[in-house]
């Protein structure tokens, strides 16, 4: 079967690929290059690519298109600098990123390029961890004679939140997890308990060791329910966002601020505007108006 044509915007996207990769390597030039881009390297890199990988989910959140493609230039620009790097010290190239990345595509996904059968999503992502787990341990297998964990691989630096719902999830695989949200929910009150008592004997650090173990919960009761943790803290935090923003306004609008009032006061005018919120979300044509909660 001879290969299909090319499309003309998959060529476009090539050419555009080719430049940007140029561009690196000029900009990485020992002679000409700039000399902020000539003097890091992937550790100095790596908060940069974090950052960016943020701002793409940021630009999705908002439903800004235009962000978005934004943002996936500057994340596919952070891709482009390590590889350049790699390249320059004899590790590997972009070309090998990508060869890899397609090699590791195609692998997993055996019902679309082999014969397994995948019917739903949900098949799909068992077979998918499946394969992952095999991977990890022929990994290990050829590197450290020590035995292979099911907790092998969970990046380190991730946030720490979607670190914690990675791990309970690889525990619950093998069996390590309680059984229903109920029991879950028994743990959290243990764990806020024994957190209240830290606090009570003024131990910090050990407060800090409780309220850790309370996140944790809070990660595997995500994980039981379906629900990833970091967006429903995302979701927490542009509530607050927006009710503190109604307070300061009413304040504002009462030739006050929050410097200026008091914590009754404020208090007061954030349950209003919770109450606000709440009735808009009840009546539809209140939040049509109001867009997007």
């Amino acid at each position: 079967m001879p290969a299909p044509a090319i499309p003309t915007d998959t060529a476009e996207a090539q050419a555009a690929l080719t430049a940007l990769l140029e561009l690196m390597v000029r900009l990485r030039d020992p002679k000409d290059g700039c000399p902020w881009d000539l003097e890091q390297n992937f550790a100095t890199i790596a908060p940069y690519t974090i950052e960016e990988a943020y701002e793409v989910a940021d630009a999705i959140a908002r439903g800004s298109p235009e962000d978005l493609a934004d943002e996936l230039g500057d994340l596919l620009f952070q891709v482009v600098f390590h590889a350049q790097m790699a390249q320059e010290a004899g590790l590997f190239d972009f070309g090998e990123v990508a060869r890899g990345v397609t090699r590791k595509m195609v692998r997993r996904h055996p019902h679309v390029f082999g014969d397994a059968e995948a019917r739903t999503s949900e098949e799909q992502t068992r077979a998918w961890e499946a394969i992952k787990a095999r991977e990890r341990a022929a990994k290990a297998a050829e590197g450290a004679s020590a035995a292979a964990s099911v907790l092998d691989g969970v990046p380190v630096g991730l946030p720490a939140l979607t670190r914690a719902l990675k791990l309970s999830k690889r525990a619950a695989r093998v069996g390590f997890a309680w059984p229903s949200v109920s029991e879950i929910l028994a743990k959290l009150q243990e764990e806020v308990g024994e957190f209240e008592a830290e606090v009570r004997a003024e131990d910090r650090q050990r407060a800090g060791e409780e309220l850790g173990d309370i996140l944790f919960v809070c990660a595997n009761l995500a994980r039981e329910l379906d629900l990833d943790p970091e967006d429903c803290l995302r979701g927490a935090n542009a509530k607050f966002v927006r009710r503190f923003t109604q307070v300061e306004q009413a304040l504002a609008a009462a030739g006050s601020s929050p410097e200026g009032a008091s914590l009754a006061e404020m208090e007061d005018l954030w349950a209003k505007a919770k109450a606000q919120e709440k009735s808009g979300a009840r009546n539809p044509e209140v939040q049509a108006r109001s867009g997007p909660p």
